[in-house]
């Protein structure tokens, strides 16, 4: 059975960084893509970033993370990152780390970690 569980998530001010992280187990982690997701209160889950790094390294943002938040992955710890640099309240969501199949098809979901950015 593949399990996610994210880390890192936490109270920060505008402008303010974190790094989420998500350990997966019970699964081959290289046959997986990974994506990084976030619902905010009251609205649907959204894509963030995912990758692929099968042959080489893909990765891809949602407009709203470009040139802020970076996906990377560490094979050796299991581990995906999502690096986010200038935080902007709207940004505020539980963000979730998803196991893809098919990149920007999950498979399995983690539980979630919780951001919050308020000065």
């Amino acid at each position: 059975q593949v399990q996610l569980v994210e880390s890192g998530g936490g109270l920060v001010q505008p402008g303010g960084s974190l790094r989420l992280s998500c350990v997966i187990s019970g699964g081959t982690f290289s046959a997986y893509d990974m994506g990084w997701y976030r619902q905010a209160p009251g609205s649907g889950r959204e894509f963030v970033a995912a990758g692929n790094w099968s042959g080489g390294s893909i990765t891809y943002y949602a407009d709203s993370a470009k040139d802020r938040f970076t996906i990377s992955k560490d094979n050796a710890k299991n581990t995906v990152y999502l690096h986010m640099n200038s935080l902007k309240p709207e940004g505020a969501a539980i963000y979730y780390c998803s196991a893809d199949s098919t990149l920007g098809s999950p498979s399995y979901w983690g539980r979630g970690t919780q951001v919050t950015v308020s000065s």
